[in-house]
């Protein structure tokens, strides 16, 4: 076959189009071969299935997207629980609008995985950030409750501040298309949910 690797990726756009417009339970294999210029034995010859192919739309945008929030959690681990004591949202804030700003440059991959999804394995992609941010979060409130000689959050409050946070962003990205308008708002919605960690260990 001449040029696979352009090959591929005409295919791999092809099929961005196609999820993006119909979404992947109605995306037609055969439309996507018609707008690439190629066979259905020349999809089958890169990807297993279509399954597959969503995988390498949408697989490059996601693990930048994890690169950035494990940099992120392993800097909060390290030093920043002390500025969560003290209530200061910056470094959050920061890390927050790094990550927004990756999200609205992969704009169209974003909306694919959130909107578009359904029937794949992407579809529970959401409930799968909340449990990445649980599982940090569950680390994180055990070095702040060690330092503060007191009991963490129950499970149910980490819980919840996980889907409520991730939520945030879900709702800014599904809402606000304007990325200056959605950095401005991540800074109070993140100086908000900052407050509410603060509130939790101040409890008596």
């Amino acid at each position: 076959m001449p040029d696979e690797s352009a090959t591929r990726e005409k295919l791999v756009e092809c099929a961005r189009q196609e999820f993006l417009e119909k979404g992947y339970m109605k995306a037609s294999l055969r439309s996507i071969c018609k707008k690439a210029g190629v066979t259905t034995g020349a999809l089958y010859f890169f990807f297993q299935n279509k399954e597959d192919l969503l995988s390498a739309v949408v697989g490059e945008t996601l693990g930048g997207l994890m690169e950035l929030i494990q940099s992120h959690f392993s800097k909060e681990l390290d030093t920043e629980a002390k500025m969560a004591l003290n209530g200061d949202a910056s470094e959050d804030i920061r890390a927050s609008k790094e990550i927004l700003h990756y999200l609205y440059q992969h704009y169209d991959i974003v909306l694919i995985l959130l909107a578009k999804s359904q029937g794949s394995v992407y579809e529970t992609i959401v409930d799968r950030f909340v449990d990445v941010l649980e599982q940090h979060y569950d680390k994180l409130t055990e070095q702040i409750s060690a330092k503060l000689g007191q009991p963490k959050p129950d499970r149910y409050i980490i819980h919840w501040a996980s889907h409520m946070q991730i939520d945030a962003f879900v709702h800014l990205l599904t809402h606000e298309k304007d990325e200056e308008k959605a950095l401005k708002n991540i800074e109070q919605i993140v100086a908000y949910l900052v407050a509410g960690w603060v509130g939790a260990f101040a409890r008596k």
